[in-house]
């Protein structure tokens, strides 16, 4: 009689995994698209007059603006593409967006000039994410917790403070084309000036000031909640403000960094390419010409 052969037991076939990114990965471009669909949803709220609701919707897209990127230095899923898509959608949330919402509450009445302010928004907020990236990397480590002019979401927001004005004290004025035009070419000029601007992006609070700092968090929060447009309004001239020191501080940060460049050139054994020790030194940290 023939023996039976015994049939080995077959091991389970394994599921091949899917390959590609995990959906954790994928939060911050989900946050940079959400930020985009508010902007761009303030000007339906435009075309239909709902002049409150096309505010909140920009502010939203600023605050999600400002989450995208935390996300992702926190979930270590910065990418090229990412930075690359948070630039190409700043400019319709706090560009386009912004300028249709003033030509179509104020400019408008103004014709075809008021038309090419609303452009004349639109094209400095794309010039200044395009000198932004153009920049990014290149400037010296003074220069890092400063903008160069306006940042895009900041200069879309201060752009409708005359919305903000004319929403908190019914002020007729803020509504005139001509007041509205001037604003707009202002926070145009500024968003791509040189003016050096603070960073709030590495800010640090010292231990004192953590209590009081958290009192202030909670009367603005309460203050949004009860009176949004009056608080929006002190928010935005309190920024206003800091202006002036912000370029004081770059001056004196930049001359400091200049003085020890010159003093490092002028010890000895830190001469010029060129001398009789061939040796050329430049301040450490800072990048060489």
């Amino acid at each position: 009689m023939l023996r039976s052969r015994r049939r080995r037991p077959r091991k389970p076939r394994r599921v091949p995994r899917l390959k590609g990114l995990a959906l954790g990965k994928l939060i911050p471009n989900i946050i940079t698209v959400s930020a985009a669909c508010s902007g761009l949803t303030a000007i339906r709220f435009a075309i239909e007059g709902r002049w409150e609701l096309a505010v909140a919707a920009i502010i939203l897209a600023a605050i999600l603006d400002a989450l995208d990127g935390r996300m992702a230095r926190m979930l270590n899923a910065t990418s090229e593409f990412g930075a690359q898509l948070d630039s190409l959608f700043d400019i319709l949330s706090f560009g386009v967006a912004p300028g249709l919402v003033l030509y179509f509450w104020s400019l408008q009445n103004a014709g075809g000039i008021g038309w090419a302010l609303s452009l004349f928004l639109v094209v400095c907020c794309g010039l200044r994410l395009a000198r932004f990236n153009s920049l990014l990397g290149k400037l010296p480590p003074y220069a890092y917790n400063y903008f160069t002019g306006v940042p895009a979401p900041a200069g879309g927001m201060l752009s409708l403070l005359p919305i903000i004005l004319w929403l908190a004290f019914d002020i007729d004025l803020a509504a005139h084309p001509v007041v509205v035009g001037c604003w707009a070419i202002l926070i145009a000029s500024l968003m791509v000036s040189r003016m050096p601007t603070y960073s709030f992006k590495s800010l640090k609070i010292p231990q004192p000031w953590v209590l009081p700092f958290l009192v202030v968090a909670a009367l603005f929060f309460a203050g949004i909640a009860g009176r949004p447009w009056p608080t929006l309004t002190v928010v935005a001239v309190l920024y206003l403000a800091t202006f002036p020191f912000s370029i004081r501080s770059f001056l004196r940060l930049k001359e400091e960094a200049e003085r020890l460049h010159d003093t490092s050139n002028d010890e000895p054994g830190n001469d010029e390419p060129g001398d009789d020790d061939g040796a050329g030194g430049t301040a450490p940290g800072l990048p060489t010409s």
